[in-house]
C-alpha cells in the first residue's frame, strides 16, 4: 500500500484512511485484481464484476466513515460487508469452476475472512453505541 499519501493531506472527510478495516479493502482489492488480471481463461465480464465487488467494500467503508450519524454509518458498512459475501461468492464460484488456483484461494480467503470479521467487529461497535444511546436495536447475535 502506498502509505505515505495516508499521511498528507488530512481532513475529517478523509479520517477512514485510519481504519484498518478500510486498508484491508484496498488490500483486499489489489490482491484479487492482480489475480485476475493475468488470468486469460477468465471472461472479461466475470473479472469485471468480481472486481467491481471489491472494489465497493472500501467504497462503502470510505462513504459510512464520512457520515455523520451512527445509522448512516452502520448501513454502509453492512454495505460493505454484503459486498464482502458477494465477492467470496464470486470467488469460490471461479475456484469450484477451476478458474483460479487452490493458492490463490486460500490466500484470498484468509484475507477475506479478516476482512469480514473486522467490519463485523465495527459493526458490533457502533450497534452496542447506538444501543446505548437507545438509536438502535438490533444485534448480530
Amino acid at each position: 500500500m502506498k502509505s505515505e499519501f495516508l499521511e498528507i493531506n488530512k481532513n475529517i472527510n478523509r479520517g477512514f484512511r485510519k481504519l484498518e478495516i478500510w486498508k484491508k479493502a484496498v488490500e483486499v482489492y489489489r490482491f484479487v485484481h492482480d489475480t485476475l488480471s493475468k488470468n486469460r481463461d477468465i471472461p472479461l465480464k466475470i473479472k469485471s464484476q468480481v472486481e467491481d465487488s471489491a472494489f465497493s467494500i472500501s467504497s462503502n467503508i470510505a462513504e459510512g466513515y464520512s457520515r455523520r450519524t451512527l445509522k448512516e454509518t452502520l448501513r454502509f458498512y453492512e454495505i460493505a460487508l454484503a459486498s464482502s459475501a458477494e465477492n467470496y461468492s464470486q470467488i469460490f464460484t471461479l475456484f469450484n469452476a477451476e478458474q483460479i488456483s487452490e493458492i490463490f484461494f486460500k490466500e484470498y480467503d484468509s484475507k477475506m475472512y479478516e476482512l469480514e470479521n473486522g467490519i463485523i467487529k465495527m459493526n458490533k461497535n457502533l450497534i452496542s453505541k447506538m444501543n446505548s444511546s437507545g438509536e438502535w436495536k438490533t444485534n448480530y447475535e
